[in-house]
């Protein structure tokens, strides 16, 4: 049990002290691994091992940006955001709820996930510096719109989400219909809505300098300089470069963000949007914005193979489980602390479900926990840290469009205010659901 917890508070710790996430998580993996009688080589061998098991993710990171890159070449995105910003500006809470808006249609609608974070927010920066609009704001409402759809709604990313828990509770002897799943999470989501207005229209929403102490030589486009916007042919191109980027990803099974990536880079070259003599620079330029997030990735799943083939995450659950006493609110709050522990060290939720299923369901059945009860348990489990990880995508991918000026700090303005106005009304709401399904 203390392994789990001992390594990822040093994990969370540390990231909180300011050292880069790839070493924070680094380190608390290998000390997982020396707390579990590894030798030191044995520690790093089974974490170097582990890491593989994010590497189609960390690609398709990579190549998006590489992607997301070449479209703001275009000039397509500065032209839209013109054109939007004709209606929202002066509306610093409309325009942050718009964003919201836009990042859920990335999990359901449109299921690209954070694809289109580094298309769209980078060249809003400057407008976000003059209406002084609060980034930690920018980075709740994302982050809401990159989590909340799943959770609820079955469709794209949530039903890849709903399908996981009903695999999960079915392996461990308990049948819930898939369709059945949203009915357990409406509550838990009805938390994060309360969290997403407390962080826009209270905690966030004085006007904010962005953190100058960060500056780089990166730098977001100035939409004041543009001249008026015009459609080109190019931009067309590009919108077609996209289509068939979406189109690949939503007929791919395997690979599909890999595929529907390269899809859009070949179009953009094959319609002269992009230059071949620029190729190398502009794939550069993606790959910087976007390669760090590939690699906390990877990191991230060299971590979680340590503790899952130590077996901290199974002796931390099983022995809350034992000390939690029969159904009430303070085993479910045991049970949703377990899962935000789990989670904010594996870094996703969808890797969490099946762990966190094969575990609560025998405990859940013999306690008395009805089945959406027990559902509502697992899902806001394995949501729960999924915001504020430092090693998630719902944070990693928000702080990649916010900090392309260098003047965003991934811990302390994404992490930290998305944990504070997600994890707890998620702890509140999910133990509400247990109590009341």
């Amino acid at each position: 049990m203390m392994i789990a917890l001992v390594s990822v508070g040093m994990m969370i710790v540390l990231s909180l002290l300011r050292v880069n996430v790839v070493l924070a998580i680094l380190s608390a993996g290998i000390t997982a691994g020396l707390m579990a009688g590894l030798s030191p080589g044995d520690a790093m061998k089974m974490f170097l091992n582990g890491m593989g098991g994010q590497a189609e993710t960390a690609m398709s990171y990579i190549l998006l940006g590489i992607f997301a890159v070449m479209i703001g070449y275009s000039g397509i995105t500065g032209v839209l955001v013109k054109i939007l910003l004709r209606f929202l500006k002066g509306k610093r809470g409309f325009l942050i709820m718009t964003i919201a808006v836009v990042a859920c249609l990335s999990q359901n609608a449109i299921p690209v996930h954070i694809a289109f974070i580094p298309i769209l927010i980078p060249p809003m920066l400057h407008v976000f510096n003059d209406m002084k609009i609060d980034r930690r704001a920018v980075a709740s409402a994302l982050t809401f719109g990159l989590k909340a759809p799943y959770m609820l709604i079955p469709v794209g990313f949530g039903l890849q989400f709903h399908q996981t828990i009903a695999e999960g509770v079915a392996s461990a002897g308990m049948n819930v219909p898939t369709d059945d799943i949203w009915k357990a999470m409406v509550i838990p989501v009805i938390g994060m809505v309360v969290g997403l207005l407390t962080a826009v229209f209270i905690s966030y929403r004085k006007p904010r300098e962005a953190n100058p102490s960060q500056r780089s030589t990166a730098a977001s486009p100035d939409l004041e300089d543009t001249p008026d916007p015009s459609f080109h042919w190019k931009h067309g191109c590009t919108i077609i470069a996209v289509v068939g980027a979406l189109f690949v990803q939503l007929v791919m099974e395997d690979g599909a963000l890999i595929y529907g990536a390269l899809t859009g880079i070949i179009l953009l070259f094959v319609f002269r949007v992009v230059p071949f003599r620029y190729g190398d620079e502009l794939a550069g330029d993606g790959i910087k914005m976007m390669g760090m997030i590939g690699f906390v990735m990877l990191t991230a799943s060299g971590f979680a193979n340590v503790l899952e083939s130590t077996g901290a995450v199974d002796e931390l659950v099983e022995k809350a489980v034992a000390l939690s006493g029969g159904a009430g609110l303070l085993t479910s709050a045991v049970m949703l602390f377990v899962g935000l522990v789990v989670t904010m060290g594996i870094g996703t939720s969808f890797g969490t479900i099946p762990i966190l299923a094969a575990l609560f369901v025998p405990f859940c059945l013999s306690v008395g926990y009805s089945p959406l009860a027990t559902v509502a348990l697992i899902g806001t489990a394995g949501a729960m840290g999924d915001a504020g990880s430092p090693a998630s995508d719902s944070t990693l991918g928000p702080s990649s469009g916010l900090n392309a000026d260098g003047r965003h700090h991934h811990i302390w303005e994404t992490c930290v205010p998305t944990f504070l106005h997600y994890n707890i009304p998620l702890f509140l709401f999910g133990i509400i659901a247990a109590a009341v399904l």
